[in-house]
This record gives structure tokens, C-alpha cells and sequence, in this order.
């Protein structure tokens, strides 16, 4: 039941835009005397695969767990989707956070509901009631496109590591998100099924255009989907551009990211 990945093709989207859809401005947090993100400054444009990179502890989770509203911000200016994160009540941050997909480390499944009942149960948490009919069809849509459809009535723990990675994406895209947000997700799993992993969200960018923020300490998944790498170093964004850009860096730090 592996994902059917032999006919994508591994490429940079082309199609990409300079509309903005996540903009920071001066980002910090810290936890105590803990300073965990220094003056942070970056745009992700539609359609694009940012690649954050950064050691253990240089504040790479925290900042995806800023943006998806899990961890309150000290100071700065994070809009998304033109909205001003700081200036929304709680129903108007909702609607926000409805619009972002976040794919957990762990896939952060319910291992006592099957495939189905796990893609349904976003569906089922919707305000205004979702058809059977629309969701039997999204269901069946989103195991689609993960190879996932013949797993449909299988509980996770009958699911193999890279599986569940991607019974996990799909409960996130069910909701068609229009920014993706993946925490270390190639970590736990051997290189064949990683190069899936990273397949997975190239596909994912073409079919939905979404906006992704990467974190992962996987140089070669960071070479197969990036469109933009930043190096985090010590809460700061210390480097951005390319692959090819930050490998051959003159700074002999950034460039150890790639060594």
C-alpha cells in the first residue's frame, strides 16, 4: 500500500507568486530569561516551499507554533492572509487557523478510530453540517492522493511509520488549507520512504498551490522541495536564499548546514 510516487516528478514549483500570504515583522518570544526568537523577519509568498533549517533549540518550532496561533507572541507584527494576527478576536482567529494545515511530528493520530474516521472527524467538527455524501467523496479524494485509498478501513496501528505521515497530511488537506505547516516530516522514517515524504509535498504544492513552511533537519529533503531555505541560528534568521546559494555560502557557518 505504498504511495504510487514513481509518477511524480521531483521539481521546484515554477508556479509560484509574489502575493504574500504569511508577512513577520521583528518576531520575539522567550520563555523566562529563555530568548527563544530575536527580531525574526520573513514574507512566504503563494505557492511556495520555505525550507526553515536550524540546529536543535534555535527556535524553529516555536516559530511555525507562533504562526498556527499555539505559543502567543512577546512582540512583532505576524500577519496572515492580510489579516493582523494581534487585531483578531477569537471567532475571527478561528476562521484564520481554519486555513492552515499543520502535519505533526508524530501525524498526532486517533489510534482508536480507523483511516476513515479519522479523515472525517475534522469534517464532522465543521459549524455547518458537511453532507455524507461530501464527505464519503473527500475522503476518498484525499487517501487518493497520499495512496492511501486501499488502507481506508485499517486502524493506525496497522499502519506502517511512513503510512501514518501520510494518513496524517491527509486529514490536514480534507479541509483544503491554503497554508501547510510540517514539523520534521521526514524524521523516524529510512531514506526510500522519506523521498515519498518529500514527493508527497511537491504534490501537494501543485495540486492545492499551497503555501508550506518546512522544518526539518533533512538536508535532502530540504534540497528536493525548497524553494527558499532560511538557516536559523540562535533564534535569528542567519542566512536565506537557494540550495545552491547557502551550499556554497562564504559564511563558514551557514555553509556547514550543508556539508
Amino acid at each position: 500500500m505504498a504511495a504510487n510516487t514513481s509518477s511524480i516528478k521531483i521539481e521546484h514549483n515554477k508556479n509560484q507568486n509574489n502575493s504574500v500570504v504569511v508577512e513577520m515583522e521583528h518576531l520575539k518570544k522567550s520563555f523566562g530569561n529563555n530568548h527563544v526568537l530575536h527580531d525574526i523577519n520573513l514574507v512566504i509568498h503563494k505557492g511556495e516551499n520555505l525550507v526553515i533549517l536550524g540546529k536543535s533549540g534555535t527556535g524553529k518550532s516555536v516559530l511555525i507554533k507562533c504562526i498556527v496561533g499555539l505559543i502567543d507572541l512577546d512582540e512583532g507584527k505576524l500577519v496572515i492572509l492580510g489579516q493582523n494576527i494581534s487585531e483578531l478576536n477569537d471567532k475571527e482567529l478561528i476562521e484564520i487557523r481554519k486555513k492552515i494545515g499543520f502535519l505533526f511530528q508524530s501525524a498526532a493520530l486517533y489510534d482508536s478510530m480507523t483511516v476513515r474516521e479519522n479523515l472525517e472527524f475534522p469534517l464532522r467538527r465543521q459549524m455547518n453540517p458537511v453532507p455524507k455524501e461530501t464527505i464519503d467523496s473527500l475522503v476518498k479524494e484525499a487517501l487518493q492522493n497520499v495512496g492511501l485509498a486501499d488502507a481506508i478501513d485499517m486502524k493506525p496501528s496497522e499502519l506502517s511509520g511512513g503510512m501514518r505521515k501520510r494518513l496524517g497530511l491527509a486529514r490536514t488537506l480534507i479541509l483544503k488549507p491554503e497554508i501547510m505547516l510540517y514539523d520534521e516530516p521526514t524524521t523516524g522514517l529510512d531514506p526510500i520512504t522519506s523521498k515519498e515524504i518529500c514527493s508527497l509535498i511537491l504534490q501537494v504544492q501543485e495540486i492545492y498551490n499551497t503555501s508550506s513552511i518546512i522544518i526539518t533537519h533533512d538536508i535532502e529533503c530540504a534540497k528536493l522541495i525548497a524553494n527558499r531555505i532560511i538557516v536559523m541560528v540562535d533564534g535569528k534568521c542567519a542566512a536565506e536564499g537557494s540550495y545552491a546559494d547557502l551550499e556554497n555560502s562564504s559564511d563558514t557557518l551557514v555553509r556547514s548546514f550543508f556539508e
